[in-house]
């Protein structure tokens, strides 16, 4: 690899990790914040609402026994429900609640304000979402040892 493109790369993973600090979570008392692996497991949830603990466990890559513990947190501070498979009374499906719904809201609100005026053109915006959805679902891929561009994994 080139250095300069090891240093845009390089310059790239800096800029999301600056980023990510500036982006705070709201003040607001009703919103329940999480820790980044609570993160992690609730926006699996919410992206796949009604998935097994199995599924999401492997999805955010923690251990079965760090999950369990990750999920009774969240059951516990009502951001998740565990409703009994109607297939299968051993499977559990995982929902978001109520509250975690409005948890998500008060945070898109906020970050919507934080963001606004920055960037402002959607096909900039769409472009950035493009490329970060691209590096997540590699980044994950290669974790899982599935790499789509055909490299081995570490």
């Amino acid at each position: 690899m080139s250095d300069v493109k090891a240093s845009s790369l390089h310059e790239l993973a800096d800029l999301i990790v600056a980023v990510g600090r500036h982006l705070r979570p709201p003040s607001d008392p009703s919103f329940e914040p999480c820790t980044p692996i609570e993160i992690s497991v609730m926006r699996f949830i919410n992206h796949n609402p009604g998935t097994s603990a199995r599924a999401a466990s492997e999805a955010t890559f923690l251990p079965t026994s760090n999950f369990s513990r990750v999920l009774r947190g969240l059951e516990k501070r009502g951001l998740v429900d565990r409703v009994v498979d109607d297939r299968s009374a051993r499977n559990v499906c995982l929902y978001p609640t109520e509250k975690a719904r409005q948890n998500l809201q008060y945070l898109r609100d906020h970050w919507d304000r934080t963001l606004q005026g920055i960037v402002d053109d959607p096909a900039t915006i769409d472009a950035a979402n493009a490329t970060l959805r691209r590096i997540e679902e590699e980044l994950t891929a290669r974790r899982r040892g599935t790499d789509t561009q055909g490299s081995p994994s570490d």
